[in-house]
């Protein structure tokens, strides 16, 4: 099990738009994959659900802790790690006030409200 990102697939994730995320179902399977923003924080890549903990593709993840993602081309099965440090949080809301910017506030400050705080996720690689 691969529990670190290359260089590569950092900088190619983190760069991207848009990751796509399916959570492991009990049985093993994949659920569909819901398309979310993703940002970096030095070697880690950070998701949150915009609907906060009433987003169903974060409660799916809540079931095995473990799923698919896809961004740049890069396909990755993936362990989701709850992050309860608000030093990071706060690390993290820069970071999506950052790259994503210029969809406006209205996309961003959903994101970076208490909500969505909530449900910060780190991706590992599995």
């Amino acid at each position: 099990m691969t529990t670190t990102w290359t260089a590569e697939e950092l900088d190619r994730i983190g760069a991207a738009d848009e990751l796509d995320v399916a959570a492991r179902r009990q049985d093993g399977s994949l659920r569909t994959p819901t398309t979310i923003w993703v940002v970096r924080n030095g070697d880690d890549l950070y998701i949150r659900s915009y609907r906060g903990p009433e987003g169903g593709w974060y409660r799916a993840t809540k079931t095995r802790h473990e799923g698919h993602i896809h961004a740049a081309d890069i396909d990755k099965d993936v362990a989701f790690v709850a992050v309860p440090d608000p030093d990071l949080n706060t690390r993290i809301d820069e970071a999506y006030r950052s790259k994503y910017a210029r969809f406006g506030a209205q996309y961003v400050d959903p994101m970076t409200a208490a909500p969505a705080r909530t449900t910060t996720t780190r991706i590992v690689p599995r």
